[in-house]
């Protein structure tokens, strides 16, 4: 799980750190980044919740980390644009220049 390995180093803890958070082994949070072994239910939504991702983002179904925070970005929901393949950063970039153009055209 290189994610969990990459939001881990993102906040700057060591797997000691992520291990106390989450009441299991050290050894036990290096089987997880190292997909050696599955991780359960239960600790996959509290890494979620700690990281504010969503659990597809930790077990790289999705890029985008919080799919939640994408239903304030106006486009994301007018289902008239092909979005499919972007991530959450291309969404926010799309969206300021959407505003942008709109801004131009004074339909702001």
């Amino acid at each position: 799980m290189n994610r969990l390995k990459q939001l881990r180093e993102e906040r700057g803890l060591l797997q000691n750190d992520l291990s106390k958070l989450l009441g299991v082994s050290i050894p036990a949070i290096g089987y997880y980044e190292n997909e050696k072994r599955d991780i359960s239910t239960d600790i996959l939504k509290r890494l979620a919740e700690y990281f504010d991702v969503s659990i597809d983002y930790l077990l790289g179904k999705s890029d985008i980390r919080n799919p939640e925070k994408l239903k304030n970005i106006q486009f994301a929901n007018a289902g008239g644009l092909d979005v499919n393949g972007l991530d959450e950063e291309d969404l926010l970039e799309l969206q300021k220049q959407v505003d942008y153009i709109k801004k131009l055209k004074g339909k702001k």
